[in-house]
């Protein structure tokens, strides 16, 4: 089968790798879509993301695959299921087939466990085995297309982060970025019932968009002061400031416009992993909170959460996508992103 890697010297290849083996707590799925996250893929792609350092290593994880192959023990997932971001398994190594994981979602084939056999087998939460990855491979609904399923990873993603950052209905928010991640945390806030919520980016064409998923202001960075317009409309300034674009000296700024015991929330991932950080503009007392990682049961409970708005359609993952691509197109639609095309989410459809 075919999967998409990053090699030694950090250029995409297409490669062949065997077929997953399944196990009897396991699923063997076909991959239907999956989506390019625009900042951690190509994060990776350069050797820029936190945590992952070994290559070469299998991208992907946004992934949806239809079940082909059940496990004995398995009892959560049947033949036909969607499920939502199956990997690839490693070995003691932490590869598959001699490559690194980085979650290999681009792959044709990948796996999803049943955690539910695995904790009655006694290997559930706790066991040296259980990743709490497991929790977050739930079964997508079959009125839901798996091309918006991917979009709907990172709205689980996004949902299960405004609850460990704590954004309530009351708090004023300015959010960093309006990409699909910004836009995302704009819009599920808004269904939250946030209201007053500011939407700061540097490109004017994404205004508009900003503002239809729920912002009730934009403010161009290249064209005015961030902390004088912020200033201007909240005097007081704000409760959170979210950073879902990776800008480090967003950090600096947002100082001159917190509020007292107001919050800055890094959850882009920023290529440098250090700053020089003034406090001299801040409030006396002020938080600075980085989530990089959701966490996995908080993920789980949200895609719960947006599969009924989706449903409801209070939520068009669609509206979110600007581009579905085949498999083979990969490598030159990472290079159109290098170029800075697509502000919206690109989809990777796979041939049935």
């Amino acid at each position: 089968m075919k999967s998409l890697a990053v090699t030694t010297d950090h250029q995409l290849k297409i490669v062949e790798i065997p077929m997953p083996k399944i196990g009897d707590d396991c699923v063997l799925t076909k991959t239907l879509a999956s989506g390019i996250c625009s900042g951690t893929d190509r994060k990776i792609l350069r050797g820029e993301f936190k945590g992952i350092t070994q290559y070469p290593c299998l991208l992907g994880h946004e992934a949806v695959g239809e079940v082909i192959q059940v496990g004995k023990n398995v009892r959560r997932f049947k033949l036909g299921d969607r499920v939502m971001v199956p990997f690839l398994e490693t070995d003691e190594s932490g590869r598959y087939a001699g490559y690194y994981s980085a979650w290999s979602g681009y792959s044709e084939y990948t796996v999803a466990r049943d955690y539910e056999a695995m904790a009655q087998a006694g290997k559930g939460p706790g066991h040296p085995s259980f990743w709490d990855a497991y929790l977050t491979q739930q079964v997508l609904p079959k009125d839901i297309d798996p091309a918006d399923g991917v979009m709907m990873i990172t709205f689980s993603e996004v949902l299960a982060a405004i609850e460990q950052f704590g954004f309530s209905e009351k708090d004023k928010i300015a959010v960093y970025g309006a990409g699909p991640v910004g836009l995302s945390f704009i819009q599920l806030m808004r269904l939250k019932g946030i209201q007053h919520i500011i939407s700061v980016d540097i490109q004017e064409e994404k205004r508009e968009a900003a503002l239809q998923a729920g912002a009730r202001m934009f403010v161009n960075g290249r064209l005015e002061s961030v902390s004088e317009s912020i200033r201007k409309a909240y005097p007081k300034g704000v409760d959170y400031v979210l950073d879902a674009a990776g800008i480090n000296h967003m950090i600096n700024e947002a100082m001159y416009f917190l509020k007292e015991n107001g919050r800055i929330c890094v959850y882009g991932i920023c290529p440098e992993k250090s700053m020089n950080l003034s406090w001299e503009h801040g409030p006396q007392n002020w938080t600075l909170c980085f989530l990089h990682v959701p966490v996995k049961e908080k993920q789980a409970r949200a895609f719960l959460q947006i599969v009924k708005w989706v449903q409801e359609g209070k939520l068009k993952p669609s509206s979110f996508i600007s581009h579905k691509i085949p498999f083979s197109k990969l490598p030159e639609t990472f290079e159109f992103l290098e170029k800075g095309g697509a502000a919206k989410k690109i989809v990777v459809v796979y041939d049935k």
